[in-house]
């Protein structure tokens, strides 16, 4: 377990040694996880119709507000707990230590070569796609509310770009963290090594 050296206290960990990964399947471009890819999208995509069809589909805000945060709660938990692991690799979380100390953590599966031909192009395209698009469009809902004078809308539409955007940071954070934490040691190795070199030669000189 490799901790950051960053005021976050983020770590970069394996991902439960890549369990359910099989290493003898060829590189696929078809859909591996197809009910994972559906509510990938499912959850996301109804609260965005929903909020878009509310007035149409019932009078009541109460009634479309219950069920636009329900379908964000559920989105943020399938999203955080099992679609990021079953159709990238990736995992994010927070917890709390015995000092009481934050930690977030971003998990990714280790990568080999024999595990990169189980990765399947057409969920990663469907994960990306469905997690940075879908955060855009509350924000321009977010602003749509705002100039439009829609303030009960408000309290929604944010929560839609918290639950969202919180997600969207996480796995972000999950791919590029591994990127972070290589270029934080090679910076470290050649600072070592040309100390150890300047060292080496006021001895001998």
């Amino acid at each position: 377990m490799l901790q950051q050296d960053s005021n976050d206290d983020t770590e970069d960990v394996s991902l439960f040694d890549a369990e359910e990964e099989t290493t003898n399947r060829p590189k696929k471009s078809k859909i591996r996880h197809p009910v994972a890819s559906f509510f990938h999208l499912f959850f996301r995509v109804s609260a965005i119709i929903v909020y878009l069809l509310c007035e149409l589909l019932s009078s009541s805000f109460i009634a479309c507000m219950v069920t636009i945060i329900l379908l964000l709660s559920c989105d943020f938990w399938a999203v955080k707990n099992v679609t990021g692991r079953l159709m990238v690799g990736l995992r994010w979380w927070n917890h709390i230590d015995e000092d009481g100390k934050s930690h977030w953590v971003f998990e990714s599966r280790k990568a080999s070569p024999q595990e990169n031909k189980t990765v399947s192009e057409a969920e990663s395209r469907i994960f990306w796609l469905g997690l940075i698009a879908c955060p855009v469009l509350w924000v321009i809902f977010a602003f749509s509310a705002l100039f439009s004078f829609r303030v009960k809308w408000l309290a929604v539409v944010i929560m839609g770009v918290v639950l969202q955007g919180a997600n969207l940071y996480g796995y972000i954070r999950c791919k590029v963290g591994s990127r972070k934490n290589f270029t934080s040691m090679a910076t470290s190795y050649l600072g070592k090594q040309f100390l150890r070199q300047n060292t080496g030669e006021d001895q001998t000189s």
